[in-house]
């Protein structure tokens, strides 16, 4: 699964992890992360990150 990574502070969404602290299961891919999600680090929206590799 690809990861991803927050263009503000750097932190790396894995899918193969998920976000537990905000109810996102593991194996959930990015694209399938609600629109609403923010990053759990500095709270950037999607749209701030970049996929990896």
């Amino acid at each position: 699964m690809v990861k991803w990574e927050c263009t503000v502070c750097g932190y790396i969404y894995d899918p193969e992890t998920g976000d537990v602290e905000s109810g996102i299961a593991s194996g959930t891919s990015f694209e399938d992360l609600p629109a609403d999600w923010l990053c759990p680090v500095c709270g950037a929206p999607k749209e701030d990150f970049v996929q990896l590799g």
